[in-house]
């Protein structure tokens, strides 16, 4: 394995993107893989990461695990694919999640908000429909909703990526392992139009899995797993409370038990794997959240290696479906000497800002010295007089003293509060045009050196598979 590591002047000196990528032995030089027969793909999605949360979540794991991250180690690694995906949609610059995961699916770019609706109105079929049909084995696995987006867009079609009761008959007998969060969208009495969404999956052989032992025990050719009734929880509140650890199965497990289904029958499979919450997190401009979950798809990402390690019939593929709000580490003090410790800081920090703003909504003591006491314990800084009454009003009126208004709500005021004690910078609170990393090792992994359109995704997907 190569030691060669990218420093912030090297960085600069590379010119950015365009140099990183020819360093790392990608845009347009194929990497090593072989040609030979492709019988399974594991797709693996971290949502909305930007390009800087791989530097920051090598550091952040060095200091809360004393380890390096999996995908730093494979992007090091001669023998995996590099390049960056282009991710635009049909209608912007900047996409959203269902017109990416759309143009991996369907195979043309869509307008955002979509799933599997092409501009015209005319349907793409998603590739998990294709593959069902050539008797091809499938799953879905994701930390979100399991009918948000992202998994969406491989399986189903629908006018509105908002419409997720629509979306959760879809995947009956079109996906054979299906992991996430959701009951509330398969549930008769959370579901909008009250009907019974679980009992066509019973009937069709699926077993219904809903907490975590259950899965790690489980050895259905068919499941359907629902471990929440909305996402999955945020990481760093999973692992700060007993219930929800012994409640709620990792990314990782939920990821160990699809593959090892799948790698024990002899069809051919694709796999999709969504870490989630690292888009959640930065819409919310929360790095501990960020992190964390960034932090949980790397041990996924770890689990889907060691399991296909010494095979040469499984193409892994790692990648972004966008960047958002794009944080990255501002140097702080005198020759940035500051910032080693200000990012430190983020390990003390004891749960999402989803969380905190729940839990302090919920408490009859909901006022401004509350919240910035609730702060201090599970963040691990101090507001102001001032920061506090600002932040207790971005709540109750709405009113945001912000000249940016990516950044004018609570989250986005929270965060920079944060980033004065971390170091942590944002630009907004939304998606980013940003190409994505893209890493393959495996048999064809050389189909995703260089620059990436999203939509020829698909096209690979049929050639392997098909």
């Amino acid at each position: 394995m190569s030691d060669t590591k990218i420093g912030r002047r090297d960085w600069l000196k590379l010119g950015g993107l365009g140099g990183a990528a020819a360093l790392l032995g990608g845009c347009g030089k194929p990497a090593g893989g072989g040609k030979g027969e492709v019988r399974g793909i594991v797709f693996m999605v971290s949502d909305g990461m930007s390009n800087g949360v791989l530097t920051m979540a090598e550091n952040f794991s060095q200091i809360v695990r004393e380890k390096g991250t999996r995908w730093w180690e494979l992007i090091n690694d001669p023998a995996s694919a590099r390049g960056f995906m282009e991710n635009s949609s049909a209608n912007s610059y900047v996409t959203d999640s269902s017109a990416a995961s759309s143009a991996w699916g369907g195979g043309v770019k869509i307008n955002n908000g979509a799933v599997n609706i092409r501009p015209d109105g005319s349907e793409s079929t998603p590739i998990l429909r294709h593959l069902k049909k050539l008797g091809r084995r499938t799953g879905l696995v994701s930390t979100a909703t399991i009918t948000h987006a992202t998994p969406a867009g491989f399986a189903a079609v629908t006018a509105s990526r908002d419409d997720e009761h629509l979306i959760a008959p879809q995947y009956l007998g079109v996906v054979d392992l299906i992991m996430g969060g959701g009951m509330n969208f398969f549930s008769a009495e959370k579901r909008v139009d009250s009907r019974d969404g679980l009992t066509p999956y019973a009937k069709a052989g699926y077993e219904l899995i809903e907490d975590r032992d259950a899965l790690l025990k489980s050895k259905s050719d068919k499941v359907l797993g629902l471990f929440s009734g909305g996402h999955i929880p945020f990481e760093v509140d999973r692992l700060n409370s007993k219930e929800l650890a012994a409640k709620t199965p990792t990314l990782a497990e939920m990821s160990e038990v699809a593959l090892k289904n799948l790698l024990g029958h002899p069809e051919k499979f694709l796999l999709q794997i969504e870490g989630a919450r690292i888009d959640h997190g930065a819409h919310a401009n929360d790095i501990a959240g960020l992190l964390w979950d960034q932090l949980a798809f790397d041990d996924a990402l770890a689990k889907v290696l060691e399991m296909t390690a010494g095979r040469d019939d499984i193409l892994v593929i790692v990648t972004s479906d966008h960047g958002n709000a794009n944080p990255g580490l501002n140097g702080t003090g005198n020759d940035y000497t500051d910032s080693n410790k200000a990012f430190a800081s983020i390990s003390r920090m004891t749960c999402s800002y989803e969380k905190l703003f729940e839990d302090w909504g919920r408490s009859p003591d909901n006022t401004a010295d509350r919240l910035a006491s609730m702060i201090k314990e599970r963040l691990g800084f101090s507001l102001t007089e001032k920061q506090a009454a600002e932040l207790y009003a971005s709540i109750t009126t709405g009113v945001v003293s912000e000249w940016s208004e990516q950044l004018d709500n609570p989250h986005g005021l929270l965060g920079q509060f944060a980033g004065n004690h971390t170091g942590i910078g944002w630009t907004g609170t939304s998606h980013t045009s940003d190409p994505t990393m893209i890493s393959a090792i495996g048999p064809q992994s050389e189909r995703f050196s260089g620059i990436v359109p999203n939509q020829e995704v698909h096209r690979h997907f049929l050639e392997l598979l098909g």
